[in-house]
């Protein structure tokens, strides 16, 4: 059977990005310029870059031309793989010193405390009760209030997502979220079929009018929000912001999910949406940040009515949260452990965020001056898949704007993760990525 040329051309470019012969960031000829070249219809060129584009390997932005992508920059930041002596900035694992023997003492106090036989059966489905109230008490610090029979254990906030929305949503449903906002989300609603619709993001928040809009054009099921720290933007909601979203998701019946992964680093920051509309609101969190990414271990906050579909979710994916892991979760939470190392992690991100503004300054950044990660918005004619293939090269890794955009157009931005290094690493990758930045300014 007789190949079409155009596939004959695709083969030969895919085969000169794979081997490295084109590098990240290479733009490449025109669709009139490739016509020419290859004696092929203008049309048929352009079917090839939408081919090319389709695998992974291109990326065609209108007005600016087709540039090779870097391997990995259509990946979620969690997926990427990266060189086990590199300098990772592109993903979060914080963690402080002593946490290993803290976990070597929970056991050891486990197995003397002679119920083991219990953690070895089938739990609740929403959890145990008594783990369901240290959650409830825990919660308290963050400004939440709410009973034990409103909260439901899961295996880390990501499955607390997943449940959620298997709950609340189905195939097709309208989801507003950021225009920039957690890859997590964006792999999950990928995988329901809902239909993610983005709103514009200012310096301080999401667009909130334009939320309002986008309520009265379409029916919109849940508002996806990360309004205490929010990842990778870094902003802390006001309390007429966080009012004025509860307003509008009142007024046209949907749900907010509320994500607050990192919502232990902001102090101070105002009461969380699910305080200001419980009866509307599932709030979602879990230690995996701000105690290991090992452990995982989640809690839901959901009205009353919401609980038992969510039960039914936790049933069908996982049955229940590994005992084990709750009891060490809930003697954690129950004597200050949790809490102590919450505090330090907030120490150890001001000082990472210091350290990033000593070394940056000069360059421009979105952020908390508490938090483990960084925006940094680059020129309008810089390639960031460039730069993140100069600095892979140097051993540093570092995620581009593309796994947290949910708008066609891709900022021009590297996310930088702080916490997963010793600070002489992170000191080390973050000269790097100033020298690389600059650099490409000059090109």
């Amino acid at each position: 059977m007789r190949v079409p040329k155009y596939k004959t051309v695709v083969d030969a470019f895919a085969a000169k990005i794979r081997d490295g012969h084109w590098p990240a960031g290479t733009r490449l000829p025109t669709h009139r310029r490739l016509a020419a070249d290859e004696g092929i219809a203008v049309v048929t060129a352009s079917r090839v870059y939408a081919e090319l584009e389709a695998m992974g390997l291109v990326s065609c932005e209108q007005g600016r031309g087709t540039f090779v992508r870097d391997p990995g920059a259509g990946e979620g930041v969690d997926e990427r793989s990266v060189a086990a002596d590199a300098v990772d900035l592109s993903f979060n694992s914080p963690a402080v010193a002593g946490q290993a023997g803290q976990l070597r003492r929970a056991l050891r106090d486990l197995a003397a405390a002679g119920d083991l036989d219990a953690l070895l059966r089938y739990q609740p489905h929403r959890g145990r009760a008594g783990d369901r109230a240290a959650v409830a008490v825990h919660l308290r610090s963050r400004g939440l209030v709410a009973g034990r029979e409103r909260v439901l254990i899961v295996s880390g906030a990501q499955h607390g997502l997943a449940v959620t929305a298997m709950a609340v949503l189905r195939p097709g449903d309208v989801v507003a979220v950021d225009a920039l906002t957690y890859p997590g989300f964006r792999v999950l609603a990928r995988t329901l079929s809902l239909d993610p619709a983005p709103l514009p993001v200012t310096a301080g928040g999401p667009d909130l009018e334009a939320l309002d809009r986008l309520c009265r054009r379409r029916r919109v099921r849940a508002v996806y929000a990360m309004p205490t720290l929010h990842n990778p933007l870094g902003w802390v909601l006001s309390a007429g912001q966080r009012t004025r979203l509860v307003e509008i998701v009142r007024q046209h019946g949907a749900t907010i999910i509320e994500d607050a992964s990192y919502a232990y680093l902001a102090e101070d920051a105002p009461p969380p949406l699910a305080m200001l509309a419980p009866e509307a609101t599932v709030y979602v969190s879990g230690l995996s940040k701000s105690v290991a990414t090992g452990l995982r271990v989640g809690f839901v906050v959901a009205p009353p009515e919401l609980v038992p579909a969510l039960e039914t979710a936790i049933r069908a994916t996982t049955w229940n949260t590994p005992a084990l892991t709750t009891a060490i979760a809930r003697r954690w939470l129950e004597d200050g452990t949790v809490a102590r190392l919450e505090a330090r992690k907030r120490e150890d991100a001001r000082g990472r965020q210091a350290l990033a503004s000593a070394v940056l300054a000069g360059l421009p950044w979105t952020g908390h001056p508490a938090s483990y990660f960084r925006w940094l918005p680059l020129a309008p004619d810089s390639r960031p898949d460039r730069i993140v293939a100069a600095l892979a090269r140097r051993r540093v890794a570092v995620a581009t704007a593309e796994p947290f955009a949910t708008t066609p157009t891709v900022p021009q931005a590297l996310r930088l993760a702080l916490g997963s290094v010793g600070h002489a690493e992170l000191r080390a990758g973050l000269e790097a990525v100033r020298d690389e930045v600059e650099r490409d300014v000059f090109r």
